[in-house]
């Protein structure tokens, strides 16, 4: 399902038009990047979170030629899925 096929369906689940779905589901999504910029995350009970994580610099190695490789400490983003979502991924 792409960005298109979601905002039809929410569009008619919601009963208002795909322009305004669209709008909303942009608003959500910029919410998210906006709220993971500022090291915050988004908690959607039962569905879905959206968080940052700290990585540690740590050593890693080059597969290709066995050289050890200094990896820098970095920010990730963790998506954990919710109960409900796992439920209905269960069937």
């Amino acid at each position: 399902m792409n960005k298109r096929d979601v905002v039809a369906a929410v569009a008619l689940r919601a009963g208002v038009s795909q322009a305004d779905a669209a709008k909303c589901i942009d608003a959500l999504l910029e919410l998210a990047c906006d709220e993971v910029a500022a090291g915050g995350g988004i908690n959607l009970t039962g569905y879905l979170k959206i968080s940052t994580v700290q990585r540690a610099a740590r050593t890693g190695r080059n597969p290709q030629t066995g050289e050890s490789v200094t990896i820098p400490a970095s920010t990730g983003v963790k998506i954990q899925p919710g109960a409900r979502l796992k439920a209905a991924a269960r069937g």
